[in-house]
């Protein structure tokens, strides 16, 4: 439909609802500069203990963003782990491939072919391709280059120069995320591309540039404390239906909540120590955090985000969007094998959840690619069973669930870590094929209608109604006269699924009284779920949520009915829509 935003006679709205603010990203992480020592404790070996380690990025200024890389810094200290290096010569400390291949149950020499994952960072490395080169023939991995095709570095216009200045602290961040990538999906394709700042518009603009150029798999290893943009930074780069979004959760313990781990469209991946064990699995795992709890996996309950829908019915002591949904290994203490030389000196340990959210990102990949119209995140709320549950350790003070690790959910590990790829599968078998968000345009931020079938006008940008997020909604009635509006939108519903219809409506009006007027219905199919008036309206935006489970096997038509009478306005508005699969 062809949309227009003028004046359509409303009047009566209320007043107060928030215009959200233009795009900017104030934070300040509360941890560490570039070049401060802290300590970490080990916990990947019995002769590890505690190590010296850096920050690679400085707090960030305000509208900027701080990569999560941290760096063992223990000059005289032998290699506390010895990966399964290939060459008799070199035997780089942390874990290499073979190992975190080993401690996730990976198909990494057999998945992965075909798909590319797009690396996010700021600032240029001058030697990425080099130094990727020198990682991956140490492992005995592929080449992986610009000339055969695997490796492509661009700036955030997705041009292959200018690049931006070098820097030596997001150059670390960079090779630490390609060596990931490598680690986990040898197969890979992968994709970086550098924004010219840390400002969270080029950050942003960066994962806009990773999609446009084919990347369903996209890491963001960086993050900062939230400052009331989030909805709009999300709206703006972050809701890419089909595609699946990692980010840190942070390097500083319990911190409140870390954007863009906290966007409702990403994946927020904490952090773990990761030592080799004598259980079935081989490995074991516990949340990172130090014994002072000033580093360590990041987690927190966001300001701004509200809940999304694949969060109900998980007990995370939080009333909106809480992280983290996943982890994986993050401590320096039982890091990982990177290779650096812009601003390093070759082998080193790497740690901090720049390297958790890489290797998620990267076992999506090998999972295959996503539905076109899901939110990936969803997928392993949906076969939590698939992951390895993180029962131990805490990241702070504030107890369970958001501190504290126990059976199920918690703060710093969210759901686990990978086990195989299975929590990571669009369609997975499990289940049987229950995951995912299956509504198309489900915050109606295309900006057209499609696949919503509506009647003119409803899809609405304009100021006169604030969207729930984003800057896009659907507006239905509002005129003061006799009036109907629809909206609709047809979606099938697998076998044997439980199935979730939520939605978020902020309703006010004009009218007065206890009678109903102006009346909003609400369907699945021909089953009505529920039926709003003027009576119900509020200030702001509810969260209604409603369990469509029994019309499993069918395709059906969810729709909205607003019909307004002949005077005094009441204004239905509906956003942030999703028919969630379990």
């Amino acid at each position: 439909m062809t949309l227009s935003t003028t004046s359509r006679r409303r009047r009566g709205v209320l007043a107060g609802m928030a215009v959200l603010a233009a795009v900017g990203f104030a934070s300040a992480l509360t941890s560490g500069t570039a070049g401060a020592a802290t300590q970490a404790s080990g916990a990947a070996a019995p002769a590890a203990a505690h190590h010296k380690t850096t920050r690679l990025c400085a707090a960030p200024a305000k509208g900027h963003l701080a990569c999560m890389a941290i760096k063992q810094i223990d000059p005289t200290e032998p290699a506390n782990l010895t990966p399964n290096a290939l060459s008799p010569n070199v035997t780089p400390g942390g874990y290499g491939p073979g190992s975190l291949q080993s401690a996730y149950a990976l198909p990494s020499s057999t998945a992965g072919s075909g798909q590319t994952v797009g690396i996010v960072d700021a600032q240029d490395d001058p030697n990425a391709e080099s130094d990727l080169a020198a990682y991956r023939t140490q492992y005995g991995l592929p080449a992986c280059t610009t000339a055969n095709g695997c490796f492509k570095k661009v700036n955030q216009s997705g041009a292959t120069s200018p690049l931006p200045t070098a820097d030596t602290g997001w150059a670390g961040e960079i090779s630490l995320d390609l060596d990931m990538v490598s680690a986990i999906c040898p197969s890979c394709h992968i994709l970086l591309v550098e924004a010219s700042t840390a400002s969270i518009a080029n950050l942003g603009t960066s994962v806009n540039t990773a999609v446009r150029l084919g990347a369903k798999f996209v890491s963001n290893s960086y993050g900062g404390a939230e400052d009331g943009t989030e909805n709009t930074s999300d709206a703006n780069y972050f809701n890419h239906p089909g595609v699946a979004i990692t980010a840190s959760s942070g390097d500083s313990d319990y911190d409140g909540g870390s954007y863009p781990a906290t966007s409702k469209y990403v994946t927020a991946v904490g952090g773990t120590s990761l030592s080799t064990a004598t259980n079935t699995r081989g490995w074991t795992e516990k949340v990172w955090n130090t014994t002072s709890y000033t580093e360590g996996a990041g987690s927190g309950c966001s300001k701004y985000v509200a809940k999304p829908a694949f969060q109900n019915g998980i007990s995370t002591g939080c009333a909106n969007r809480a992280e983290a949904d996943v982890s994986a290994v993050a401590d320096p203490a039982t890091g990982v094998a990177v290779y650096q030389t812009y601003g390093g000196s070759g082998w080193a340990v790497y740690g901090g959840t720049s390297a958790a959210a890489p290797i998620v990102a990267s076992v999506y990949a090998l999972a295959g690619a996503p539905g076109a119209t899901d939110v990936p995140n969803t997928y392993p709320y949906a076969h939590r069973a698939n992951l390895n549950d993180v029962t131990s350790g805490s990241n702070g003070t504030c107890g369970a669930p958001l501190c504290t690790a126990g059976t199920g959910w918690d703060g710093p590990t969210g759901l686990g870590t990978p086990n195989g790829t299975a929590a990571f599968k669009a369609g997975s078998t499990t289940g049987g094929g229950c995951s995912g968000q299956k509504l198309g345009n489900p915050g109606f931020e295309t900006g057209t209608a499609a696949p919503w079938t509506t009647s003119t006008g409803v899809i609405d940008n304009t100021t006169g109604e604030a969207a729930h997020s984003g800057t896009w909604k659907a507006w239905m009635n509002g005129y003061g006269s006799a009036h109907t509006d629809t909206l609709t939108q047809s979606v099938a519903i697998p076998t044997g699924c439980h199935a979730t219809l939520s939605f978020w409506l902020h309703i006010d009006t004009a009218e007065t009284g206890t009678t109903a007027y102006d009346k909003l219905t609400v369907k699945a199919g021909s089953t009505t779920l529920a039926a709003y008036s003027n009576t119900n309206a509020a200030t702001g935006y509810t969260q209604k949520s409603f369990d469509v489970s029994a019309l499993a096997g069918q395709t059906i038509t969810v729709s909205f009915s607003g019909v307004e009478d002949s005077s005094l306005q009441t204004s239905f508005v509906v956003d942030d829509t999703a028919l969630t699969l379990s």
